[in-house]
């Protein structure tokens, strides 16, 4: 089989793949920032020693992190919609999903970061006066987002990976850009290639931009 890549012209890039990819783009920024909110305050939860908390916290985190990200996807596409009485849509389901299920992966991220920053910290703050809240705002989250930070974004990479489980639902991410043009051009093979080509080159440049960041980091401390 001859492989012919010549139809793949900025136009049908324009036409096709764009698209797909500012929505790759997008989930991916706002799952990361609603995950990491979320993540935060499970983490914040399971730290708290109230047991009600604990429970409830790690419940949920160990329950999205045993269950493969494709099924979750089509439950919230398939079941909440049923439970509201009127469809989401494949981008807002994809959104609401990725953001909840990221959420149980940035949190066990984040509760090695608080856990990262000594004690006596934490003893510090309570000695000039500190609640418990303004203690972990001021003095531990910072320190714990600095310390986690490559995790953090080696996590979101990873997600922008898993973006292209949304083909499920039928939302158009980047990977659905590339389908859509290799079926109009029947040449499926081409496109899967370049797709593969494109994730690579997208990944393994957040990846080195990743390692500078931590190697920077480690200098600071």
């Amino acid at each position: 089989m001859d492989l012919d890549f010549g139809f793949l012209t900025w136009g049908v890039i324009q036409s096709f793949v764009l698209k797909g990819l500012v929505f790759s783009v997008q989930l991916t920024i706002v799952a990361m920032v609603g995950g990491i909110a979320l993540g935060t305050l499970l983490a914040l939860m399971r730290l708290s020693g109230r047991r009600a908390l604990v429970t409830g916290a790690a419940a949920y985190v160990n329950t999205m992190r045993s269950i493969p990200l494709v099924m979750v996807i089509l439950w919230f596409f398939l079941l909440i919609p049923l439970l509201l009485g009127r469809p989401l849509g494949a981008e807002l389901s994809a959104v609401v999903t990725f953001t909840l299920f990221e959420a149980a992966y940035y949190s066990e991220i984040m509760r090695a970061g608080i856990q990262s920053v000594p004690r006596g910290q934490v003893h510090a703050g309570y000695a000039v006066g500190m609640s418990y809240a303004q203690t972990m705002r001021l003095i531990v989250l910072p320190q714990a987002f600095r310390n986690m930070l490559p995790v953090l974004l080696t996590q979101t990479i990873i997600l922008f990976q898993d973006t292209s489980l949304v083909y499920a639902i039928g939302a158009y991410d980047l990977l659905k850009g590339f389908e859509i043009a290799g079926k109009n051009f029947n040449r499926p093979v081409e496109t899967y290639l370049v797709a593969a080509v494109v994730y690579f080159v997208i990944c393994f440049s957040l990846s080195l931009l990743v390692r500078r960041l931590q190697a920077r980091i480690a200098i600071i401390r």
